[in-house]
């Protein structure tokens, strides 16, 4: 299968001690400094007036701030594959040319910057029901309107998520033409140098939602059994593998749980990672929830590592796990017990942009600086 074109290089240290946050890791051939990464995060900085979907500064800063604090990977924001796709009308994009430049003076910057050769990749999103909604410091909730730069949003059916406006059921032609959608933004995205690809299928975004059967109730080829419910991932992830290098890595985000009896769960989700393997997947992101309110989700420190780590055992597939990880010593217990290959940092990332080269500290572990931020680093016993 596709998915087994990964190495997991453990044993090889950055440093003096056996750290598994600091051990290199390569996916197909991009190769990792070491297992701390950037988890996604939507900024809701995009000018919907004079430039709909465009990355800006802001994205160059916050995005450029992780690579000169010393993170192996680091991947943007959900950026729609088209326009209907974005989660805001302040969200980025990579449906048309202009936005795929914006991106490559992005990816340049974190080349450039990165203090340990850092990676950068793009997460590829379709909002679906969740479109064109207000974003979270907007001081407002719900739907946009079209008199605000809304639009209408399209999903597997026409019921809406708690409280938004109504979707419109998604077409057979217009199915189609979102797989297309995803296979453009892939061409952008290596135009755009990136180093690899994320497709987003979590948090009841789009493909997440005809994945669910709490969401999914069509009776056509789209609905149904899980084989028929998998159908539009699946075929997404067939349309950007065929469209990436042979040694770019293919990663895919999911809700391995709904929360809620009768939804996604972490057996299904085993099954669905399997099928992304032999389809070209080689990492899985392994987030929860999102796709129906109301779920009663036990947030708390790694309470989603428990479903990494069944992915991981039960398949061939890297993992990542991610939610409320924030020290070191929590980061290198993960992964030294094997409940994930990588760790995806999300707020602890915002609080301390410069968290890998504390971690490596802490850890005693040896990790290269930026040559503009070494006299920090030259008195260690000090940080």
């Amino acid at each position: 299968m596709c998915g087994r074109n990964v190495r997991r290089s453990r044993g090889v240290t950055l440093g003096v001690t056996n750290s598994k946050l600091f051990t290199p890791m390569t996916l197909r051939s991009m190769d990792l400094s070491h297992r701390g990464w950037v988890s996604p995060m939507c900024q809701y900085s995009a000018d919907p007036e004079a430039a709909p979907g465009v990355p800006t500064d802001w994205h160059l800063m916050h995005l450029g701030q992780f690579a000169a604090g010393g993170a192996a990977l680091i991947l943007t924001e959900a950026s729609a594959v088209n326009a209907e796709g974005r989660i805001s009308p302040r969200d980025a994009g990579i449906y048309n040319d202009e936005q795929g430049r914006a991106w490559h003076r992005i990816t340049e910057f974190v080349h450039s910057t990165g203090s340990v050769q850092t990676k950068i990749g793009v997460q590829l999103a379709h909002a679906g029901r969740k479109a064109s909604t207000y974003w979270p410091f907007s001081g407002r909730n719900g739907s946009v309107p079209a008199t605000d730069h809304g639009w209408q949003a399209v999903g597997a059916t026409d019921e809406s998520f708690d409280g938004y406006a109504a979707p419109r059921a998604m077409t057979e032609g217009e199915i189609n033409a979102v797989i297309d959608d995803f296979a453009a933004a892939a061409d952008r995205a290596v135009l755009a140098g990136f180093d690899t690809v994320e497709i987003h299928a979590a948090h009841g975004y789009l493909l997440h939602q005809f994945l669910s059967p709490l969401v999914n109730t069509r009776t056509d080829a789209w609905g149904g059994d899980e084989e028929s419910r998998s159908r539009l991932t699946l075929d997404v992830i067939d349309a950007v593998r065929a469209r990436i290098p042979d040694g770019m890595p293919l990663l895919l985000r999911i809700s391995a749980t709904d929360w809620i009896s009768g939804g996604l769960d972490a057996d299904s989700s085993v099954r669905l990672a399997r099928r992304a393997a032999d389809h070209g997947v080689d990492l899985i992101d392994v987030s929860s929830g999102g796709a129906v309110p109301g779920a009663k989700i036990p947030v708390g420190p790694g309470y989603q590592t428990a479903f990494a780590e069944q992915i991981r055992r039960e398949t061939d597939l890297s993992v990542g796990a991610v939610g409320l990880i924030s020290t070191a010593d929590q980061a290198e217990h993960l992964l030294a017990t094997g409940q994930a290959d990588g760790i995806f940092l999300a707020r602890a990332a915002l609080r301390d942009p410069h968290w890998w080269q504390r971690a490596a500290h802490d850890l005693g572990a040896d990790l290269q600086w930026a040559p503009q931020y070494e006299r920090a680093a030259a008195n260690r016993g000090k940080y």
